[in-house]
């Protein structure tokens, strides 16, 4: 199920546009100003994020570079604001599209549907996993935190990797464990804990990576990205 971020002030727009994107089975979370975005993209890593530009604290051209900043996700504007001015700047800054207000419900899905097809082909063929300040090289089998290169050995790498690429999902001890040593056993649960919390305090010296892995008791564990 994908993520939708949905930032507006108009709490009546949020609520129309939220229930049809449910039903179209997506998981949507809103936010009514770029600080309460922030937050929430922190916490549930969207796969696509929908903003106004008329904004009460900060307007969504101000605001960009804080959304992009904490996320690599599609960001495309729905707006009032129609002026051939506006829309260049919006897709001059970055964004990956511009819709104006009113919009159809079924172009607004297809939209984001789109930019987030395109996304996942954009990001499979360059081997990277993007989980701003946080980026995996599949290829070059590197960690960077923003430029700087983070120090993995082979296995903490894998399971990064393995719990990344499951970001928001509970991943037990036994997937991991096949994941890395190609069998499990129940003795080998220990083994898996030993690498996850090696992980762990590799992650620990970098702000924002503190928390990323999250045990659930008694399963395994989750990654939020």
């Amino acid at each position: 199920m994908h993520r939708v971020l949905l930032i507006d002030d108009d709490k009546a727009v949020l609520s129309i546009n939220g229930e049809f994107l449910k039903n179209r089975g997506y998981e949507v979370h809103m936010a009514c100003c770029i600080k309460d975005a922030i937050e929430s993209i922190k916490k549930v890593s969207p796969d696509c994020i929908v903003m106004d530009v008329m904004m009460p604290d900060t307007d969504g051209f101000d605001g960009f570079g804080l959304i992009r900043s904490v996320s690599a996700a599609p960001i495309l504007y729905l707006s009032g604001r129609t002026d051939e001015a506006d829309r260049i700047r919006g897709l001059s800054i970055g964004a990956d599209d511009y819709i104006a207000k009113p919009c159809s419900l079924n172009e607004l899905a297809l939209r984001i549907d789109i930019n987030i097809r395109r996304q996942m082909r954009l990001e499979k063929k360059a081997g990277i996993l993007l989980f701003p300040p946080l980026k995996i090289e599949l290829i070059e089998h590197r960690a960077l935190y923003g430029d700087e290169e983070i120090a993995l050995s082979n296995r903490e790498f894998d399971v990064l990797v393995f719990l990344a690429k499951h970001n928001g999902e509970v991943v037990t001890f036994e997937q991991i464990g096949k994941e890395i040593m190609g069998t499990y056993l129940d003795s080998d649960r220990k083994n898996v804990m030993v690498s996850v919390s090696r992980l762990r305090k590799r992650l620990e010296g970098y702000v924002g990576l503190e928390d990323m892995i999250e045990t659930v008791w008694g399963k395994g564990y989750c990654f939020r990205g």
